[in-house]
């Protein structure tokens, strides 16, 4: 290696070149070229492998092209590189430094001024690559772009920063590859980064600010993976992804975007992970055509329209995020796209948390909605579901199914409506499988004129008007519903309603039924206040309300209901009633032993204590272990009756909570929380479902440990007034109990609740069958045995819900098939027979 100098005339010593240019020309490769101070007015080519380099370092040698097209340095030849020169183009729109298809340049603690750096490599990859690197380079004030990779070239850059480009500040096209780490732009026109064609960006530690266009934007087929990536303040789209470009972003941070935060369109895909969107002038992420965003972690924050927003075919996925403080809707999905939402929180938006329009579908499941006008909005047609979520404190209504729309909720918990707690609108339809509605400022359920609601399993707590109403010719079938404490009638039945109540029960309402003239409600074994509820005698009748979730006016003066609670004595339920009850349960052979035997020991228990001995130490406090559908529920409702009716308990009714009810999300909040949820039950039972989840894997200072701590106090403090049944998976119930050393003391007894065989299933089937009017034809259920025999079992099987979905799916097909018949039987209407199965039975 030869050391060539460059230095003025007169400097230098002997053998110094006063050019720049001459000096590469007569350097051979691998040599190294040392400038002096100053500036220097010409336009070098380096066509072999030279070095360039100051000689005091960075900034004390400034390269500049003298007037006209030629750029300051160009590059031809391979394994060049350029040390601490500054570098001055001719033209701001120019490039400063153009590196030639083939060539290779590393440009370390260098300056471009006045024009881009420009790397062009062949059309394809066959014919050889460019090379181009950058440590510690400042480009600025360049026109068009101010660094641009066409073709075949593979460049990184480290430490570099892109600032002052009237244009777009890096671009990318061709098969280009950019690898950048703590890349620094700022103050652009256009776009911050561009990507075309096939071009390919890795990008971490980054930041794009003030960017006139998109802070990132993908056309065509381009790809990029960014990490702890900020963009502060762009002009348009944070991120902009087009075509069948793909992103995929971790830990990224987005803020004050003028127009979306996130846009992906046409065939995108983006893929976003532990990331933020704050601040944006339009959506934070907006889905469109027939793109797909999925993201996990992320936080979408003060959305100037819709936090989230999917239209066309678009699909969106979102796993445990966080929306919050949005002008609009938390999360809107129209045309037909589809919406997943698992284990995320929307709060304080100030229209609806999920709104779910024209053909769009929607599954929400394990999600937590607060602060929201209204927490669920469906009006599409096709069939949304909503799993296990809760909605709290809306200001207006809890769900709501708008005209036409369908909607199916499960296990879901609204507490502290605004008004009604469920609204199921006009011509619309809902299905209603477990859960709760509590403390709602309207009624718990409103079903319209014209709309159908099939509600199963509903607990209805402390309404301030009706548990239940229904309009004007509206109908739907009650099955097992509770409703205690509500200021009007529990059941309101509008003129020409025709709704079927059965195994329904009210406690404590101010009154038990209210019916409008021509009301045709069907009551089979409910009652009020453990008395048989009747048609019989005048019965209060509010007047509908004004509008869906509008609260009933007050009951007319002089009328009362037929079978007021305060008319009567309230006879108390038999413990051989309730043990019939249990035992007609399908299936659960072991669980109905091990509560007969309790039942008797319990009795011992009482008996002693009423001659006056001790009793024996006893823990009524109880595991449920089982899959999803096992029966939990039912019997843990079950469970408080018997203990009522044998005097162990003052209420027996059962409160349900899960993790959302006692865990708070601040410091302080979780002890109060878990307080009021356990004070309700007194006299009672709390059944803490999913009671793992208290203690997660690896909780740390997950706050459900204090939750666990202030559960195990207070079932001390109230030993006698309360019963604790924690339920959950077999495997993770006894991480629960070892979590905290006085919870194995407290829960002496687990009951496991087993899945149900399959002719266990076909009972159940053919149960809600005999409920319906439907029968099944003896081959049927030949072959419905079978089908429940080779059913997988896996993660999705849910035992009772799944042969509560295998029926509806059965009428559902039935229904197809006699609607093709011209004048069908009763016997026809009612049968269901081997052709309504799922087809996978019929052929396998």
């Amino acid at each position: 290696m030869t050391r060539h100098t460059v230095a003025p005339k007169g400097q230098g010593g002997r053998g110094a070149f006063h050019r720049i240019a001459d000096a590469v020309r007569a350097a051979a490769p691998g040599d190294v070229v040392v400038i002096a101070p100053g500036t220097w007015t010409e336009a070098v080519v380096l066509d072999r492998a030279v070095v360039l380099t100051a000689e005091h370092g960075r900034g004390s040698v400034v390269l500049a092209a003298p007037p006209g097209d030629r750029p300051a340095l160009t590059v031809d030849g391979p394994d060049c590189a350029v040390h601490g020169v500054t570098v001055w183009g001719a033209d701001d729109g120019a490039p400063a430094i153009a590196v030639s298809p083939g060539a290779g340049l590393v440009l370390e603690d260098c300056a471009v001024e006045g024009g881009r750096v420009q790397a062009r490599g062949p059309e394809d990859e066959e014919s050889g690559t460019t090379a181009l690197i950058m440590r510690r380079c400042r480009l600025e004030r360049a026109r068009l772009a101010g660094l641009h990779l066409a073709g075949a070239v593979r460049a990184r850059a480290e430490d570099t920063s892109v600032t002052g480009v009237d244009g777009t500040g890096v671009v990318l096209s061709g098969t280009a590859r950019l690898e950048a780490a703590r890349l620094r732009l700022d103050r652009t026109t256009g776009s911050g980064i561009r990507l075309r064609g096939s071009a390919r960006l890795r990008l971490s530690d980054s930041s794009l600010i003030g960017t006139g266009r998109a802070g990132l934007l993908l056309e065509e087929a381009a790809e990029a993976t960014a990490g702890e990536l900020r963009i502060e303040s762009p002009g348009a789209a944070g991120v902009h992804v087009t075509g069948t470009a793909r992103a995929e972003l971790t830990d990224c941070r987005i803020r004050g975007a003028s127009a979306s935060g996130v846009v992906v369109q046409d065939n995108a895909v983006l893929d976003a992970n532990g990331c933020a969107v704050a601040d944006a002038g339009a959506n934070g992420l907006l889905v469109t055509g027939a793109a797909q965003a999925r993201l996990a972690d992320c936080r979408i924050d003060r959305s100037a329209f819709s936090a989230v927003h999917l239209s066309g075919s678009a699909t969106g996925r979102l796993t445990d995020c966080l929306v919050r403080d949005g002008a609009e809707h938390g999360v809107h999905a129209a045309g037909e796209a589809r919406l997943e939402l698992a284990d995320c929180g929307i709060r304080n938006v100030a229209m609806t948390g999920v709104a779910v329009a024209e053909q769009a579908v929607a599954t929400v499941t394990g999600c937590r909605i607060d602060e929201v006008a209204t927490g669920i909005g469906v009006g599409s047609t096709s069939e949304s579901r909503v799993e296990h979520t809760t909605v709290t404190g809306t200001r207006d209504i809890g769900v709501q199914v708008a005209t036409g729309g369908t909607a199916v909720l499960t296990g879901i918990r609204i507490t502290g409506a605004g008004a009604a707690g469920v609204v199921v609108d006009k011509g619309a339809e809902a299905t209603v499988e477990g859960g709760s509605v509590e403390d709602c400022a309207g009624s718990g359920v409103v079903v319209w004129t014209g709309a159908r609601s099939t509600v199963v399993d509903l607990r209805i707590d402390r309404p301030a008007k009706n548990g239940v109403f229904l309009a004007e010719g509206a109908t739907g079938t009650f099955t097992s519903v509770e409703v205690s404490g509500s200021g009007f009638p529990a059941l309101h039945v509008g003129t020409g309603a025709d709704p079927v109540f059965r195994h329904c029960r009210i406690r404590d309402c101010a009154d038990a039924l209210g019916t409008d003239e021509g009301a045709a409600p069907e009551l089979d074994d409910c009652t009020a206040d453990g008395v048989p509820l009747t048609l019989g005698g005048p019965a209060a009748a509010p007047v509908a309300p004004a509008a869906p979730g509008a609260p009933p006016a007050p009951p007319a003066a002089g009328t009362r209901p037929a079978a007021a609670a305060d008319d009567r004595d309230v006879p108390e339920e038999s413990l051989e009633d309730l043990l019939g009850e249990l035992n007609a349960l399908v299936g659960l052979d072991r669980v109905k032993h091990d509560v007969g035997s309790l039942v008797k020991l319990m009795q011992t228990v009482r008996r002693r204590e009423e001659a006056g001995l001790p009793a024996p130490p006893l823990s009524r406090h109880l595991i449920f272990a089982g899959n999803p559908g096992t029966g939990k529920t039912t019997v843990a409702r079950l469970y408080g009756r018997l203990l009522k009716a044998l005097g162990l308990l003052r209420e027996g009714h059962l409160v349900e909570v899960d993790r959302t009810a006692l865990v708070g999300e601040y410091v302080g909040h979780t002890g109060p929380k878990t307080t009021a949820a356990f004070n309700r039950a007194l006299g009672g039972v709390l059944f803490i479902d999913e009671a793992y989840t208290l203690a997660p894997v690896g909780a740390g200072n997950d706050f459900g440990t204090e939750a666990v701590a202030t559960l195990v106090k207070l079932m001390e403090d109230h030993r006698d007034d309360v019963v604790v049944i924690a339920a959950g998976y077999p495997g993770d119930m006894d991480r629960f109990i070892s979590s905290n050393p006085g919870l194995s003391s407290r829960f002496g007894r687990t009951l496991l609740f087993e899945d149900y065989a399959a002719d266990e299933l076909v009972s159940i089937v053919e149960y809600q069958a005999a409920e319906h009017r439907y029968e099944l034809t003896p081959t049927a259920r030949e072959e419905l045995t079978r089908l429940f025999e080779v059913l997988p079992r896996g993660e999705g099987f849910g035992n009772g819900r799944s042969a509560r979905q295998m029926f509806q799916e059965m009428t559902e097909r039935q229904a197809q098939r006699v609607a093709e018949l011209d004048d069908p039987t009763a016997d026809q209407l009612m049968a269901l027979e081997v052709h309504d199965l799922p087809r996978p039975a019929v052929h396998g």
